[in-house]
C-alpha cells in the first residue's frame, strides 16, 4: 500500500453543514488512495454520515469537538474562548502530530488565519497571507497574494508577501525563479500610491526575488508573472471581480445558446466552464504556516471540498519531494 498522507478536516463551519464536507471527503478518499483524514467535529454526526455514504473508514480518524467557531465569533478571541471547537482541536492535533500533514476548513476565515499564527508559526514568526492560485492566460498559474488576510498593508508587508509567494510557487510548482509582479494602476515605476511605490523599491532591491515590476489589473491573470503582490483589499477585489466576470460571461453564453439553438455556443460554454471553474482549483492558501492550511469557501459544495483536499494532498507531497531534493 502506498504511503498515506493524513489531512485534518474541520467538519464544522460550512454554510451547508457537515454533510457536504463529509460527502466531499468520501469522494476524495475514493479518488486518492494515498489520502487519509482526521475528521474533527461531532463524533455521532460524523459516524452516521460516514455510514450513510459508505465511507472507507479504514482511512478515517474521528476526533470529538463539541464546539464550533462561527462567523459571528471574534477570530482571535474564539481560539481562547472555544478550546473544544473543531478548529482549535484540529489545529492543535496538526501542530502536535508528525503524521498529520495539512488542514482544510470552511469556517471563519479570520479564525483560521489566527489559528495558523498561534499553532503553526515557525521558529521565525511571520505575518500569514491568504493566497489564491488562478489560471493564467499564457498557461500555468498565477499566485495572487494577498486576497483578504491583511487589508491594510505597509511596504514591508507587501515585500514579505512577495517572498512568501515566491517560496510557495518554487516549492509547489517547481518554478526555479518565480516572476514577481506588484499590482498597480500603471506599469511604470512611478505609478501607484505611496505604499505601492515604497513596496516597489523594497521588492526591486531584494536580490533573491525575480521582480518584473508593476502589473496593471487588466494583466493580472495574463501570465506576465507567477506571483502577483497586493494588499488584501485589492486582492479580494481582483478575485471577486474575476469570479463575477467569468460567471456573467458563462451565463450570457448559455442565454445566447438557448435563444439561437447554437451547439457551438454550448461547446464553448463547456470549454470555458473547465477553464474558469475557480472551485476546481481548491481554496485560499494560508502562506506562512509550517504545514499546508487551505480555506474552502463557506458556501462550498462537495466538488469544492474534493478540490481543496486534492490541493492540500498535492502540497504535502510536493513539500516532501522538495525537502528530499534540498536535504543537506
Amino acid at each position: 500500500m502506498s504511503e498515506l498522507y493524513k489531512i485534518v478536516v474541520d467538519t464544522k463551519g460550512a454554510d451547508k453543514g457537515p454533510a457536504v464536507i463529509i460527502g466531499g471527503v468520501k469522494t476524495a478518499l475514493d479518488m486518492h488512495k494515498s489520502l487519509s483524514v482526521l475528521l474533527s467535529g461531532d463524533t455521532e454526526v460524523i459516524r452516521a454520515e460516514c455510514e450513510r455514504l459508505g465511507v472507507d473508514t479504514s482511512r478515517v480518524e474521528i476526533v470529538e469537538a463539541p464546539e464550533e467557531v462561527t462567523n459571528y465569533d471574534s477570530p482571535a478571541a474564539a481560539l481562547f474562548e472555544k478550546p473544544n471547537s473543531s478548529l482549535v482541536i484540529g489545529m492543535t492535533a496538526l501542530r502536535d502530530r508528525e503524521d498529520l500533514c495539512g488542514f482544510v476548513g470552511a469556517g471563519n476565515t479570520g479564525a483560521l488565519i489566527a489559528g495558523s499564527m498561534r499553532f503553526l508559526a515557525g521558529r521565525v514568526r511571520v505575518r500569514p497571507a491568504l493566497a489564491a492560485v488562478l489560471p493564467a492566460e499564457a498557461g500555468g498559474f498565477t499566485c495572487l497574494v494577498d486576497t483578504g488576510a491583511t487589508v491594510d498593508c505597509d511596504a514591508g508587508t507587501l515585500h514579505h508577501f512577495a517572498r512568501l509567494g515566491t517560496d510557495f510557487m518554487r516549492e509547489m510548482y517547481g518554478i526555479e525563479s518565480p516572476r514577481v509582479g506588484l499590482l498597480s494602476n500603471g506599469a511604470e515605476e512611478t505609478k501607484g500610491n505611496k505604499t505601492v511605490k515604497e513596496a516597489h523599491a523594497k521588492i526591486k532591491a531584494d536580490g533573491s526575488l525575480n521582480f518584473i515590476g508593476n502589473v496593471e489589473g487588466n494583466k493580472a491573470l495574463s501570465g506576465a508573472c507567477d506571483v502577483l503582490v497586493c494588499d488584501g483589499f485589492a486582492g479580494n477585489q481582483v478575485l471577486k471581480v474575476t469570479e463575477g466576470t467569468a460567471r456573467r460571461m458563462l451565463t450570457d453564453i448559455v442565454k445566447y445558446a438557448k435563444r439561437t439553438g447554437s451547439e457551438e455556443a454550448m461547446k464553448l460554454f463547456g470549454y470555458l466552464m473547465q477553464t474558469y471553474d475557480i472551485a476546481s482549483l481548491g481554496g485560499g492558501i494560508i502562506l506562512g504556516a509550517v504545514k499546508p492550511v487551505v480555506k474552502a469557501h463557506g458556501a462550498c459544495d462537495e466538488k469544492a471540498i474534493v478540490s481543496t483536499l486534492s490541493m492540500v494532498l498535492n502540497m504535502a507531497q510536493s513539500k516532501r519531494i522538495y525537502d528530499e531534493n534540498h536535504a543537506e
